[in-house]
Order: structure tokens, then C-alpha cells, then sequence
């Protein structure tokens, strides 16, 4: 696939703060992380990142209060941790909108000073825990995350544009499995990955840096779907009619020659 470059830069990320609240946990790369080069999978950093929210949420008693949903995440690979690595997933909020807010997730390894390994940030919209719909975040929650934020606000509009009109390259078919499905009854957000996984595995060199930006627009369930290529952009699709469920746009990916 080589080196590619988006003609839209994606935007900047926010430095971990000097005052606020930053929380960390800890994870290996085990056996079902990573692929047959012993690099981790996206998919896998995907739920490393998922569980450091939630265990943030946990720890500071607020994981009654709202159901979060997954509406942007960009992750930006430097280095990819290999199979063994023992790592610590740091993570904070970057900034809070009026329902919905931005997380910050840098992944270093343990023993470690040196720079991220991999760096991302995910905007999640807030929803009312009983009706499901987006509602305000509480005062609660700003009382725990604003310092972190740094009075930095975001938008949750989607931004990725749709197939239509654009020439595609190419299409595929995929299928997300019942076990992709999570407690929330949907595709769960680490799954998504795995079409641009699949792609990225099969291609003629290995990956060894990426930046990619994944925006969901309506929750898929188990079952058949379309994978959509133009250019730097991917589109999961249902295999009839027009709806997205997700897309991607591909800032930059960098490759090597398969070893061996």
C-alpha cells in the first residue's frame, strides 16, 4: 500500500494537561492482540482505549450517570506494540461540549520514558442512562474532567463526507460476527477496525505506522455489510440502500517489507 497522505489534515491533539485529572491502566499485548508479525492489531488498541474510559468513569464513580457512545476516534500509531510489551494507557479529558466531550488516550510502554507509542483522541456523546437520547453533561461530571479540559470546547457534528458522487475504487463484501456484538446490543466500537485490519494484513508490505480517523453514524448489528474504498476514505455500508454505518479517512500510512 506504501506511504499515503490525506489532503485534508485531521485536527490537532491536545496535550496531556498539567493539572486535571489523567487517569492510567495497565495491559499486555497478549496472544489474541496481535497479528502474525507480533505487531498489535487496531482493533485491540481500540478496546485498550475503550476499557481506559470506562475504568476512568469507574474509578471516579460516575459510570451510573450517563451512557457514553462513540461518534469520532482518530488513532495515530508511531510505533506499534509488539506481542509481550507490557504497556500503560493514559487517558483524559481534552475537552467537554454540551453533550458530548473528548478524550484524550496515549499508549507508552510501562518501562518507559520516551515518547507515546501510540496517541489518540475519541469525542463520545453523552446520553441519558434511562431514555437513550443525548442529554446535557451533568455538573457532576464537569466537576471532574473540566480541569483537565482546560476550558477547551469541541463539536460533535459529523464531518466525513459520503460515497456519493466520488469515483470507488473498489467494494467488498464483509461480515461482522454475533460475537462483534457488545452488552449494548450493537457492533461494539473495537470491531469497526477489523475491515481496515483485514485490508492492511492482506496487502503486500507490513504496517508500520498509521493515522486513521474512524466516525460512526449509525449502530450496525451482526450481519453482511459493504466496505466501500476511494482513495484514502472507507465506508462500511449496508449491502442495500444508502445507509453508513461508519467511515474512515486514512491521514497518513506508512509500510516495510515483510520480513521473511
Amino acid at each position: 500500500m506504501g506511504s499515503v497522505k490525506e489532503a485534508h489534515p485531521l485536527d490537532p491533539m491536545a496535550d496531556e494537561p498539567a493539572e486535571g485529572r489523567v487517569y492510567a491502566i495497565h495491559r499486555r499485548a497478549h496472544l489474541a492482540d496481535c497479528a502474525p508479525s507480533g505487531r498489535m492489531r487496531l482493533d485491540a488498541l481500540a478496546r485498550w482505549m475503550q476499557d481506559a474510559a470506562y475504568a476512568d468513569m469507574e474509578d471516579a464513580g460516575l459510570e451510573r450517570v450517563a451512557v457514553w457512545v462513540l461518534r469520532r476516534h482518530r488513532v495515530k500509531v508511531l510505533h506499534f506494540p509488539s506481542f509481550g510489551d507490557s504497556c500503560e494507557v493514559r487517558t483524559f479529558c481534552s475537552g467537554i461540549g454540551r453533550m458530548w466531550a473528548e478524550r484524550r488516550t496515549t499508549v507508552t510502554l510501562a518501562s518507559s520514558t520516551s515518547k507515546p507509542l501510540v496517541e489518540s483522541v475519541a469525542l463520545w456523546v453523552h446520553l441519558d442512562p434511562e431514555r437513550r437520547l443525548p442529554s446535557l453533561v451533568t455538573e457532576t461530571e464537569r466537576a471532574v474532567y473540566a480541569a483537565a479540559a482546560g476550558g477547551r470546547k469541541v463539536l460533535a457534528r459529523l464531518r466525513h463526507p459520503r460515497p456519493e458522487g466520488r469515483t470507488i475504487d473498489s467494494q467488498w463484501r464483509w461480515r461482522f460476527r454475533r460475537t462483534d456484538a457488545d452488552i449494548a446490543d450493537h457492533v461494539n466500537n473495537a470491531a469497526y477496525w477489523e475491515p481496515l485490519e483485514d485490508e492492511l494484513l492482506g496487502a503486500e508490505h507490513e504496517l508500520t505506522q498509521i493515522d486513521a480517523e474512524l466516525e460512526f453514524r449509525t449502530p450496525a448489528q451482526p450481519g453482511p455489510a459493504r466496505i466501500l474504498s476511494a482513495g484514502q476514505r472507507r465506508w462500511i455500508a449496508a449491502t442495500d440502500g444508502d445507509e453508513l454505518y461508519a467511515s474512515f479517512a486514512l491521514e497518513s500510512i506508512t509500510t516495510a517489507p515483510r520480513s521473511g
